[in-house]
């Protein structure tokens, strides 16, 4: 059985384990072992960790014979590759196109951006402050809410369109991290609040988005 080695609080683990409870929602459910790795204990460091992932991040996907994929994104990917019915891509190419973007969008300037904030202020992990880092990425993550906020004026009920993609699960990632950290990212996007708390009463979010 695959091994999915994530942290609950993390965004990048978030986002894989709402993408994993999504297609099992939609009938496709994909049988692995999920193993926490407590990052602030460091256990991202140790040698063993370190085998799987050079870069001591997570998560980490480990297949039945012993190779790793790591990243959040080629994870979802190849998981998406062995289970292709009822994708959270989208049903043809400029569906799949459009969902992309706006992963993309919810990922660099919102997940990482947020996640980069918090650690250049406060960081859960011990990371040095650094205000002008923190300013930076403030700065990207209200361009990318911005613009997210724009999309929803059309009454869309998910980010990009009728139906949860891969991009609602990795801005709840981000989101979850956001209140983890007592970071207000919604006050100024009512319609990305709505989406939010919509999304937070699906059954999926059950068991993987705790704040």
């Amino acid at each position: 059985m695959m091994k999915l080695h994530v942290f609950a609080i993390a965004p990048n683990g978030a986002k894989v384990r709402l993408y994993l409870a999504e297609k099992a929602h939609a009938g496709s459910k994909i049988e692995l072992e999920e193993i926490s790795v407590n990052l602030v204990e460091g256990q991202q460091k140790t040698p063993a960790f370190l085998a799987m992932n050079p870069f001591g991040k997570i998560p980490v996907l480990e297949l039945d014979d012993g190779r790793v994929i790591y990243e959040s994104l080629a994870i979802i990917e190849y998981l998406e590759e062995l289970y292709p019915e009822t994708s959270l891509w989208g049903a043809d190419p400029e569906v799949r196109g459009y969902a992309r973007q706006i992963e993309r969008i919810a990922d660099t300037q919102g997940l990482i951006a947020i996640a980069r904030e918090i650690h250049s202020t406060n960081s859960p992990i011990g990371l040095p402050a650094n205000p002008e880092v923190a300013k930076y990425h403030r700065q990207l993550w209200e361009t990318g809410m911005g613009h997210l906020e724009e999309t929803l004026q059309d009454g869309r009920p998910f980010l990009a369109g009728d139906q949860v993609t891969v991009g609602d699960c990795t801005l709840q990632g981000a989101l979850q991290f956001a209140r983890f950290a007592d970071l207000d990212v919604l006050t100024n996007f009512p319609r990305l609040r709505s989406w939010c708390e919509r999304f937070r009463q699906r059954p999926t979010v059950e068991g993987v988005i705790f704040s």
